[in-house]
């Protein structure tokens, strides 16, 4: 399964212009490209805080995905967002989820959002999503 065939074209990730940048066995990267209509504040530019919470729900969740080599549905219960700056304006937002332990209902999630060097954080996440499973008929 590759993510990039998971992210919606229509809504809001198509909005965001949320786009595929890399995956692994469990962790999956996001690109949110900078524009103006993103932005916290038109003076100086910086990215509001939404659209970068949006990129990292997505990707964690999309990771879950590629752990379980399959589409899993799942709601997002809890997303900490830790952030530890404000994102450079005009740069492009990679966000990496990765999914580090999978029970029975629950997907545990740890994510950073980057915007040039993975080891300058814009933020950092954990959280957890509930996996939903058919019922038979």
């Amino acid at each position: 399964m590759v993510a990039a065939g998971l992210i919606s074209q229509a809504g809001h990730s198509d909005w965001l212009g949320l786009a595929f940048h890399a995956e692994s066995d469990d962790w999956v990267e996001l690109a949110l490209p900078w524009k103006a209509e993103l932005a916290a504040d038109a003076q100086s530019g910086v990215l509001a805080s939404g659209p970068i919470i949006s990129l990292m729900d997505t990707a964690a969740g999309l990771a879950v995905c590629r752990r379980q080599n399959r589409i899993v549905q799942q709601v997002t219960v809890d997303l900490r967002v830790d952030y530890m700056r404000a994102a450079r304006p005009g740069r492009t937002v990679i966000g990496r989820g990765e999914c580090y332990k999978v029970t029975r209902s629950i997907a545990f999630v740890r994510g950073v959002a980057y915007d040039e060097d993975i080891d300058d954080p814009v933020a950092h996440v954990a959280g957890t999503f509930i996996l939903l499973h058919e019922t038979p008929a």
